[in-house]
């Protein structure tokens, strides 16, 4: 197993991140509570940028993984532009502060509001994944008299050799159009006064620890550039998505160096602009989450478990169920790593396949608080209110300071838009 994440550590038999004791973020904000790291989210887009630094590059940090407005915040302040693939996305973007035109729109269902919200915006660029969606953009685009700038997304069938859910780059997969009929759609776009082509795009999958998947798709993106290049259709940018895997327990992350080295070695004489996309590779080894044990429920027979039963469930954290992901989960207090009991870490939630983890040789008692970690990417941004449960709230570290950057919600939150019919006339909207 390997070691937990940089930001993380014991000092004297009490688990911190960075500066920060968790035990007294867990006193001042409570538990569930999703904790990250300042310092190690920057250290990332560094290490990115510094890996690409030979190759001309721009990173767009994709807020599906994590889209708190601090975080948000923080990635403009570093530079980055933005991966987004729903107009709250483009709105909490612009709630941080960034630019529009730093912003790249993907994903495969855009609604006119969307594509309408875009356009008056001025986003950098719509990756298109469909010959419908790129009719509707040049039909948005003329009623609002601008230009959309497009970009293809290609899938280019290559296996990203990892799990069936988070796999987006073969031909059975929904996202993209195929090489041959991107290069029909380009023509197309070619030919439309409403569209403007500035690049092409792909993105294989997630959590992808090799480099040779993504520096294939690469090399297939490129055989297209060639070709349309031929045809007098010349491109600005290639965006080679995101994808990049990171260790949540022994896992190879992919190593940025290689990758940035590699990419810059296949694009030799080349003056594109290469996209990046990462997300999880950012903010996932950045977060925990906190959560208290409610109580214990030794092993009812010596083929059955024991249960830690704590108050963070599968609404706030539903990797676990959703794709069986393993989480590390530290106690607060170092004693804690010194059991000899298997227990299954699950939640309050009606459900048996509420778990946050299983068979993990703690020694825990009711109320002591746990770390679940490697919880910054899709944890907080996949939250629900199953059972009727509030989330949680978000702090930030910075150094050896800590704030709320989104308050714990209330069961008046969860109520406030809603309507008891009781009170309302017939026919009442």
């Amino acid at each position: 197993m390997s070691a937990p994440p940089d930001c993380l550590h014991y000092r004297d038999g009490n688990l911190f991140m960075d500066g920060v004791d968790l035990a007294a973020v867990a006193a001042a904000a409570g538990t569930p509570a999703y904790v990250y790291s300042k310092q190690y989210i920057s250290e990332r887009i560094n290490a990115l940028n510094s890996a690409f630094a030979q190759t001309r590059h721009r990173i767009h940090y994709a807020v599906k993984a994590n889209s708190n407005l601090a975080i948000l915040a923080l990635c403009k302040d570093l530079g980055t532009g933005f991966d987004i693939v729903s107009g709250g996305e483009l709105s909490r973007v612009l709630t941080a502060g960034a630019d529009a035109a730093s912003v790249i729109f993907s994903g495969v269902g855009k609604s006119v509001e969307e594509i309408d919200f875009a356009l008056k915006a001025g986003i950098s660029c719509f990756n298109v994944e469909s010959e419908s969606e790129l009719r509707r953009i040049s039909e948005r685009a003329a009623n609002l008299q601008r230009v959309a700038p497009v970009s293809v997304r290609v899938n280019p069938d290559v296996d990203a050799q990892t799990h069936p859910y988070i796999s987006t780059g073969l031909k059975q997969n929904k996202f993209g159009v195929a090489a041959d009929h991107a290069l029909r759609l380009y023509a197309q776009a070619a030919a439309d006064k409403n569209l403007h082509i500035t690049g092409i795009d792909c993105h294989i999958g997630s959590q992808i620890s090799s480099c040779e998947p993504l520096l294939e798709a690469l090399t297939r993106l490129l055989e297209l550039v060639d070709q349309l290049a031929a045809q007098g259709i010349h491109l600005q940018h290639i965006d080679l998505g995101g994808g990049m895997g990171v260790t949540y327990e022994d896992e190879e992350a992919l190593d940025f160096a290689e990758y940035g080295a590699s990419v810059q070695q296949i694009l030799a004489g080349r003056e594109h602009t290469i996209y990046l996309e990462p997300g999880r590779s950012i903010v996932a080894n950045a977060g925990v989450l906190l959560t208290r044990v409610e109580y214990t429920k030794p092993a009812a027979a010596a083929d059955a478990p024991s249960f830690a039963v704590v108050d963070a469930a599968m609404n706030d954290l539903i990797r676990p169920a959703l794709y069986q992901a393993w989480h590390r989960v530290m106690p607060l207090k170092e004693a804690g790593l010194n059991g000899h009991t298997p227990w299954d870490v699950v939640g309050p939630v009606c459900e048996s396949g509420d778990f946050i983890a299983k068979s993990r040789q703690l020694d825990v008692n009711a109320a002591d608080l746990l770390a679940v970690t490697s919880a910054g990417a899709y944890g907080m941004v996949q939250a629900s209110n199953y059972n009727s449960r509030s989330r949680a709230c978000e702090v930030l570290v910075d150094g050896d300071t800590f704030r709320t950057v989104r308050r714990r919600e209330t069961i008046e939150d969860q109520l406030r838009l809603e309507r008891n019919l009781g009170g309302d006339p017939p026919g009442a909207v």
